[in-house]
């Protein structure tokens, strides 16, 4: 499967709900979904997860570099432009505070969509 990150975000964007992270709200529905979503992209297309601290957070925002570019998933949550640490991370990292049942039913979404 190619990445395409445009097509990617559309997917995403459908198949983000409550049953992918708690955070979400039809407002705003990147809201919470940056580790799951982080994992499920680089499961089925490689590259590298990375995360960065955000001020006034007490908590790290994950994202991917693949193919040597820096790729957000769910910047749209964010009202400000964020400042990336990029500070290599594993994937156990990311998946500290994500259920099983959220990262395949976000994986399961997102490959429907994908079809």
């Amino acid at each position: 499967m190619t990445f395409d990150e445009a097509q990617i975000r559309s997917a995403l964007a459908q198949a983000w709900s409550l049953k992918t992270a708690k955070q979400w709200t039809p407002d705003t529905p990147a809201a919470g979904q940056c580790n799951v979503t982080t994992v499920v992209v680089h499961d089925l297309f490689g590259g590298e997860i990375l995360k960065t601290g955000l001020p006034g957070y007490d908590v790290d925002h994950y994202y991917n570099r693949i193919d040597g570019v820096i790729v957000d998933l769910t910047d749209s949550q964010f009202s400000a432009p964020v400042s990336y640490d990029d500070e290599l991370a594993s994937r156990a990292d990311a998946m500290e505070c994500v259920l099983d049942s959220e990262y395949e039913t976000l994986r399961a979404a997102l490959l429907a969509r994908l079809k």
